[in-house]
């Protein structure tokens, strides 16, 4: 169980989010859930297989509130290849796209933290591919590589982070799927911590299709100050 935040790429926060993860045999199941001020949601849940490789098995994403200005329910089984979407159009009318694609095996809709966790020292990040809505669900190719690093610190110790970029490449539907994502969408950004145990850090990904980049980070709680050190405070402060 781990604690984020959401926040715009000026820094003003949006959401505060909790990411849980359970395992059961060889699944385990990711839900990252943020909750924005004006009242918005956002519910992410992935299952996945982490036997020999990973590999998804289920995935659901729903966006709805004020914040988004399309509200999308998107859900894929990858043993039957079926793919459902759930918006609501310019007009606010209810639709539903609902169907069966080829799933590649690489398929990364909430696993692109934990391929790179996986990441063998030195080896190239493979092709990734991912099922967008645009409304209309289609498959895209994730095209990921380390950019640097970026420094940070930690309790006063300095640390270096992992510069993952990650562009989307559209392919053979690029005419079809661009004007939906707002042209080609913009590149983001994943940081990770390397070492014995890689971990996540941060990430800069788009929010929705034709929306901005958002800035996710891990977060810690933050307690009310007891009676002595508002004692100690106030003391300091008298001339």
């Amino acid at each position: 169980h781990a604690f984020l935040t959401l926040s715009t790429l000026d820094g003003d926060q949006i959401a505060e989010g909790d990411l849980t993860q359970t395992a059961r045999g060889s699944q385990v199941k990711t839900r990252v859930v943020f909750h924005f001020k004006d009242g918005s949601r956002q519910d992410e849940t992935t299952v996945f297989s982490q036997r020999d490789n990973l590999h998804l098995v289920s995935y659901r994403l729903i966006q709805e509130g004020p914040v988004f200005p399309h509200p999308t329910d998107l859900s894929v089984v990858t043993a039957t290849g079926q793919v459902t979407v759930r918006y609501s159009d310019d007009k606010g009318n209810k639709k539903v796209e609902d169907g069966h694609l080829k799933l590649p095996s690489d398929l990364a809709n909430g696993l692109v933290v934990m391929f790179l966790r996986n990441l063998k020292a030195g080896v190239p990040v493979p092709q990734l591919s991912m099922v967008v809505a645009t409304p209309k669900p289609r498959v895209v190719k994730l095209s990921i590589s380390a950019q640097g690093t970026a420094p940070f610190t930690l309790g006063g110790s300095k640390r270096e982070a992992t510069d993952y970029m990650i562009k989307v490449d559209l392919g053979g539907v690029a005419g079809v799927v661009a004007p939906l994502l707002g042209k080609q969408p913009p590149d983001a950004h994943l940081w990770m911590l390397g070492g014995e145990v890689p971990t996540f850090v941060k990430s800069e990904v788009l929010s929705y299709p034709g929306g901005p980049l958002w800035r996710m980070e891990l977060t810690s709680p933050v307690w009310p100050k007891s009676e002595a050190e508002e004692s100690k405070k106030a003391s300091s402060t008298k001339p």
